[in-house]
């Protein structure tokens, strides 16, 4: 992506700073992918963005059903964007369930593209209305275009030969081209990808490019409603550079790839299938020419139990799951801690408790990453706060990991893992390497002894001559490492595992303010996804003209050593989660501040209005 200016186009179309649009349909119907592929005309089109896959939990609802709903939103400007937005500017709703799942996000006078080919009397029984609701008055807020795209379709493709079934099913590449029409997106790349995945089907790809076409000449040429506008979206201001497009979990993989080439290592990724961390198997299976080696477990507690076995031989043992995969291994993440090797953690978070709801997000596990194990069992908790800062922060827990001989858990969500944002991709010559120190020499070496800076113990591989030696779950003796019952022996273990983690406080930068001064009336502290809505939200109180910070956390424990004092620079601190006030104890416990939780946990990302309500609601109680 590049920074020149805009290619003045058709003077007819309306110009927009921002604009939101939700593809959404039957799980079948190919709402993601069709999502994606204008991800990718936007990106070619200069526009900053960041996308909100959203799957239906049920794997086989059926169809046409309110269960099986698949949607895919994208918010792309010319401005810097940091949520995947609001509410919604055009929804395009492939059946009656689209419609009725997703219309209360739709703004008042948003433009709503329905099939009408789809609006049966057996769909919208299925979808739970008790009468048409084009007909009925449910629109007439809005600004409904009723077109039969399933027609539309099927006259498109009849020249490839398929038949009404596999016609229909290009239905979402009709889609795909009334909407690029509308926004003036090119659709060379996507028929380029179409050519490519269906490069054995020919037919298959001449009857989706041939939708393709069909819907943006439809757009061209038909009687469009009136108040449908084209829009055109002016390129955003960014950096220059060479960008991709990437998800959370495309870019923690990459940095758990970058972070073992920093600390001199060969990645051993040992997971077990659960959503939404099953993508960062299969991300991490494709970069096996990386030195990656990937393994999938028959259980949870196997697969974090083989990566502690790959640390201890001298490699970066990783593993990754969702709360309730985490839950199961806990006891195995003690055995690292016990045995303190190196071990990466990601918690891809989702909605719970128990199983939940799978595919929604949450970020209700940072009571489990700090505080959740038997015993005093702490380890290092870092947070992501967006798709792409998955790179940066991955580094930093292969970094703190490796240098302090323990655990880091790297806890992002589901609307992390699955969302995508333009990616400026770094030089990595930028990036300081952090080789891990592996002992050789055999002269005074116990297992237990100590790095007086870091006190990490020494990392042994097995097999060096001269360092045999045991590691286990059993307490061990300081310094031999033989196993001890002795009550002052394991005092002073339980101590020197709790100073080693809190050492890294010492090794993490300090904390800084995002948005605004170091002092003044109101902190909004968050960490973790929310980073985008409370940055949006913050900016857009200050241009009010109220004395409001935004503070976000990516080392949640230890914290940084200057945050209490930062803290007490506010009158008062306000903490939004996607919990039920998880961070808020962890402030209050650690630094005695007044912090107020603004709490939701609905499956949902925050939305920008959401805080700013709650921020105003803060600054007028002050004032009252």
């Amino acid at each position: 992506m590049d920074s020149s200016p805009l290619v003045q186009g058709d003077p007819s179309r309306r110009e927009l700073e921002h604009a939101v649009v939700r593809f959404a349909g039957d799980s079948g119907d190919g709402m993601q992918l069709t999502g994606s592929q204008f991800t990718l005309a936007t990106a070619l089109a200069g526009n900053d963005l960041s996308t909100f896959p959203d799957f239906p939990a049920e794997i086989r609802a059926p169809a046409g059903t309110t269960a099986g709903v698949s949607a895919f939103q994208i918010h792309f400007g010319a401005r810097e964007i940091h949520t995947a937005g609001d509410e919604l500017d055009v929804l395009v709703a492939m059946n009656p369930a689209a419609l009725k799942v997703n219309l209360e996000e739709v703004k008042r006078g948003g433009l709503i593209v329905l099939d009408t080919g789809a609006f049966t009397a057996k769909n919208l029984e299925k979808a739970g209305y008790d009468s048409d609701p084009r007909h009925d008055g449910t629109l007439d807020a809005y600004r409904p275009v009723e077109i039969d795209m399933s027609r539309h379709t099927l006259e498109a493709v009849r020249p490839h030969g398929l038949s009404k079934k596999e016609g229909l099913r290009c239905k979402n590449m009709w889609a795909l081209g009334l909407i690029c029409w509308m926004f003036g997106r090119d659709r060379t790349a996507t028929e380029h990808w179409l050519q490519s995945k269906f490069a054995g089907k020919p037919q298959l790809a001449g009857a989706n490019v041939a939708a393709l076409r069909a819907g943006e000449a439809f757009g061209e040429t038909a009687e469009i409603p009136t108040g449908t506008a084209t829009y055109s979206v002016p390129r955003a201001r960014i950096a220059p550079g060479l960008y991709r497009n990437v998800t959370g979990t495309e870019a923690c993989a990459y940095g758990l790839v970058a972070g073992a080439r920093l600390a001199g290592l060969p990645v051993s990724f040992c997971s077990y299938p659960i959503t939404p961390a099953s993508q960062l198997l299969h991300e991490l299976a494709r970069l096996k020419h990386y030195n990656v080696t990937t393994f999938q477990a028959e259980d949870e507690i196997a697969a974090c139990c083989a990566a502690i076995g790959a640390s201890y031989a001298g490699s970066l043992g990783v593993t990754a799951s969702s709360g309730p995969g985490i839950a199961l291994k806990t006891e195995a993440i003690g055995l690292a801690i016990a045995t303190e090797l190196p071990l990466v953690v990601v918690n891809a978070q989702r909605a719970g408790p128990s199983t939940g709801m799978p595919t929604k997000t949450e970020q209700s596990d940072l009571y489990q990453a700090v505080y959740g194990r038997n015993a005093d069992a702490p380890l290092i908790v870092l947070a992501a706060r967006s798709p792409a800062d998955g790179f940066d922060t991955a580094i930093e827990a292969v970094r703190l990991a490796t240098r302090y001989m323990v655990p880091v858990m790297l806890l992002t969500d589901g609307y992390i893992a699955n969302a995508s944002e333009p990616w400026r991709i770094p030089d990595f010559d930028d990036y300081a390497p952090f080789p891990a120190r592996f002992h050789s020499e055999p002269a005074d070496f116990a297992p237990y002894n100590r790095d007086p800076e870091t006190l990490a113990r020494p990392w042994a591989v097995p097999g060096t001559p001269g360092l045999a030696h045991r590691i286990g779950g059993l307490e061990r003796q300081s310094g031999s490492g033989n196993v001890s019952y002795d009550a002052r022996n394991h005092q002073d273990m339980t101590d020197i595992r709790a100073r080693k983690v809190l050492k890294a406080a010492e090794a993490i930068p300090a904390q800084t303010v995002e948005v605004g001064e170091t002092t003044g009336r109101l902190a909004v502290v968050g960490w973790g996804s929310t980073y985008g809505p409370i940055t949006r939200a913050t900016a857009n109180l200050r241009r009010a003209g109220h004395a409001v910070s935004h503070i976000h956390l990516r080392h949640i424990w230890p914290l940084p050593a200057n945050l209490g004092e930062l803290l007490r620079g506010f009158d008062e601190i306000i903490v939004p989660e996607m919990n039920d006030g998880q961070l808020v104890t962890l402030l209050r416990d650690q630094f005695l501040v007044p912090a107020t939780g603004v709490d939701k946990v609905t499956g949902k990302p925050f939305k920008i209005a959401e805080i700013e309500k709650a921020m105003r609601a803060h600054l007028e109680a002050e004032t009252s």
